[in-house]
Parts: C-alpha cells; sequence; structure tokens
C-alpha cells in the first residue's frame, strides 16, 4: 500500500484517553505506516493532547468537549482541506485494531463503495453486546436496513473508512452527539454507495463509555427521532 502514502489519513476521536492514546497511535503506526494520523482532541482534561503530541502525529484540539459528531467533522474538514483520498476513523478508546484497516480501504480503493463499515457481527461474530445494547442494536440495524433496501449488521460501529466524496459531504454535513446511524441514513439519500465487512473488535482497553443506561434510552429515541426527520427533509450538502 506504499502508493497511499500522502493519500490515507487515520482520524482518531478522542476525549480523556490518556490511557489508551498512546498505544493506539503506535498500532496504527506500526500496521499501516503509509497513513497519516490525526487526534482530534475534544477538549480533553487528562493528558491525553500531550501524549498525541510527544507521539508525533498531528492533533487539532477542541477548547471544550463537543461531542463524537464535532470531532468527526473536524477531522473530514481536515481531510479535505488536505487532499486525502481516504479517511479512516479508529477510535481513541483501544476498540479498533489497526491491523483490521486494511479490511476497510480496500473496497474504498477498488471503487466498490463510498463507505465502508467494520462489522462486529459479520464473519466469525464473536463480540457478544449486553442484551440492552444488542436489543438496540438490532432496532438500528432493522431501521436502517429498511432506509437504506440493504442489510447493515452494525450500524453503530465507529470503525469506518470514507472515500474522497464522502469525505466532502461530511465535512459539511455530520450529525451531532451519536451520529453513526443517522450519518447512514444521510449517505443513502445522497446517493452514496455504503458496504460493510468483517473486523475484528475489541472492548474499550481504557477510560469509560459515556453511554449509561440512562443514555442509551436517550440515545436511541434521539437517532430514531434524527432518521425520521432525515427521510423528510432535503439533504444539503
Amino acid at each position: 500500500m506504499d502508493d497511499l502514502k500522502g493519500k490515507l489519513l487515520v482520524i482518531i476521536p478522542a476525549f480523556n484517553e490518556e490511557a489508551t492514546i498512546g498505544s493506539v497511535i503506535s498500532s496504527v503506526k506500526k500496521e499501516v505506516p503509509e497513513a497519516n494520523i490525526l487526534v482530534v482532541n475534544d477538549g480533553s482534561r487528562d493528558r491525553t493532547a500531550s501524549i498525541a503530541e510527544d507521539s508525533g502525529v498531528t492533533v487539532l484540539n477542541h477548547l471544550y468537549n463537543m461531542g463524537i459528531g464535532a470531532t468527526m467533522q473536524t477531522g473530514y474538514k481536515y481531510a479535505r482541506l488536505m487532499g486525502y483520498e481516504v479517511a479512516v476513523q479508529v477510535d481513541g478508546d483501544g476498540q479498533h485494531p489497526a491491523d483490521q484497516i486494511k479490511y476497510l480501504i480496500a473496497p474504498i480503493l477498488n471503487k466498490k463503495a463510498d463507505l465502508v463499515v467494520g462489522s462486529r457481527f459479520l464473519g466469525e461474530g464473536t463480540y457478544r453486546p449486553s442484551l440492552a445494547r444488542s436489543a438496540g442494536m438490532a432496532i438500528f440495524s432493522k431501521v436502517v436496513s429498511t432506509v437504506i433496501k440493504e442489510k447493515v449488521t452494525d450500524t453503530t460501529s465507529g470503525f469506518r473508512a470514507a472515500g474522497r466524496d464522502c469525505i466532502a459531504f461530511f465535512s459539511s454535513r455530520y450529525p451531532d452527539d451519536y451520529p453513526e446511524v443517522e450519518a447512514l441514513v444521510l449517505l443513502h439519500k445522497k446517493g452514496f454507495s455504503i458496504m460493510e465487512v468483517p473486523v475484528r473488535m475489541y472492548e474499550r482497553a481504557g477510560g469509560r463509555s459515556s453511554i449509561t443506561p440512562v443514555k442509551s434510552v436517550y440515545y436511541m429515541v434521539k437517532v430514531l427521532l434524527a432518521i425520521m426527520v432525515d427521510l423528510v427533509k432535503k439533504v444539503d450538502g
């Protein structure tokens, strides 16, 4: 993949990930040496930014916590500005193994998809979420699969790769708060092609998930309402 030098950007959104950010960066450097790395520090109160800077990668800092949607849009804006052809989201908590990136970018490079989502439930499917989370994932999968008329198994996966046109779209329009599910609907409405590939994922290696049981209910309601709104309004961008 040497021909990807200067064309592939790995975007790492990070909020209070001092326990894992260094190892995530090291893993990406080892497994995908041709990639450039951007850490978008979303107002962390710990050493996330300084550890990333000491690792020699590009770091953009939000002055305060703005959420994953704004954080990823910052990354996509940077990717578009710098002319990258492929952008890969790798979360800063250690859940996304860097050796799986090659499976995400292959369909982009082969012009088979505009966005590729890494699914925990395809292939061997060893990931086992809690009962509550499993139910939510199943609902989102059913709704999105119905909307885009194509089966999608892991709508909440943040392990994904975007091609040039998708980068441009996301740089101008990206959902807030919990964007992964809604983004698929927006892309479908704009005519982008979406593909899932099987990937391996880990449990988060450090820090805490921001989604508590109470927030998970809010998350589900908000995302479903957002999808309903997206279906009836014109998508700009």
